[in-house]
């Protein structure tokens, strides 16, 4: 299973056409997952996004979970092809 399907299996994140024109957005707001990883690659990362949307914490920390459950899927998955 792919990261934007854990995502939205687990209602992190959806798209509606209605919502930002459908671009995957936290549930219950119209905060895009994109803006999420813009700032994980910038300097002020995770604590700076919890401190401009606080209300999406807990959503926040369960992506990062889902990334570390795809990547240690992927791990295993390579190590018995090797």
């Amino acid at each position: 299973m792919d990261l934007h399907s854990i995502l939205h299996h687990r209602q992190i994140i959806h798209s509606d056409p209605e919502i930002m024109s459908g671009v995957p957005v936290f549930v219950g707001s119209r905060v895009p997952l994109q803006t999420f990883f813009d700032y994980l690659d910038d300097e002020a990362g995770l604590a700076e996004f919890v401190a401009d949307y606080p209300y999406l914490k807990d959503q926040a920390i369960r992506v990062l979970e889902a990334i570390a459950q795809v990547m240690l899927s992927q791990q295993q998955i390579n190590a018995r092809s090797a």
